[in-house]
């Protein structure tokens, strides 16, 4: 993993979040740092030198969930899985708002959590919602797309929690919200972003279809601290 001076604010968003837009949904303790567990369970390190100070703040045997990054994990560290993603940048996606797309909030979180148990989108915990602008898409009443905001590095948005219940698939809905997120993100003067499992081919293929195009690969390890 490079050192605090990356050479782009890509190379390790998650640190750049947490000690900066987004410090006040974090903890950090020298050259560690994550956010709040009922935020994410997503964590940073600035250098290799922060280790111990990731333990101490997750505490023995604590989760730790490193965010695009291939660190040199020490002994004592016990990984429990590791997923293979990608980094997608926004360099041509026709943003606009979707006029039937509604913002989420605090009383919507019971819907939001039941939305993510039955499609995986990604770690999503009941107060991600403060990371950002959230829009959703419902139908009879009911929620059944959405997507929002997650890592804010400078002048970079991340675009997350994109999902659609399955029995609404095919309607072009994440598109719709994909879009409607990016344009929050352009209006406020951020570029958007965002990741995908490697092996999700057609998740790729629909955010470039939008306008995005891989940056560079990105590793995802779940983590568990010394005991």
């Amino acid at each position: 993993m490079s050192a605090v001076v990356d050479t782009h604010p890509l190379d390790n968003p998650a640190w750049l979040a947490m000690t900066g837009s987004q410090a006040a949904c974090a903890e950090v303790r020298g050259h560690a740092a994550r956010f709040r567990p009922d935020v994410s369970p997503f964590v940073a390190l600035a250098d290799e030198s922060g280790w111990p100070d990731l333990a101490a703040l997750v505490g023995a045997g604590g989760l730790a969930v490193l965010a695009g990054v291939s660190p040199s994990v020490p002994d004592g560290w016990r990984q429990l899985s590791q997923v293979a993603g990608v980094q997608l940048v926004d360099v041509a996606m026709e943003a606009e708002p979707a006029p039937e797309a509604v913002r989420l909030g605090v009383d919507d979180v019971p819907e939001m959590l039941d939305l993510v148990e039955r499609t995986q989108p990604g770690p999503f915990r009941p107060r991600t919602v403060e990371l950002g602008t959230y829009l959703g898409i419902r139908i009879d009443g009911a929620l059944v797309a959405m997507a929002g905001e997650r890592m804010r590095p400078p002048g970079w948005t991340e675009i997350s929690a994109v999902c659609t219940d399955p029995a609404y698939r095919g309607r072009g809905l994440a598109g719709r919200l994909v879009r409607a997120v990016a344009y929050v993100i352009r209006e406020r003067g951020d570029v958007p972003f965002l990741h995908t499992g490697a092996a999700n081919e057609g998740a790729i293929r629909l955010y470039e279809s939008l306008g995005f195009k891989r940056r560079r690969e990105a590793m995802f390890t779940a983590l568990t601290a010394p005991d």
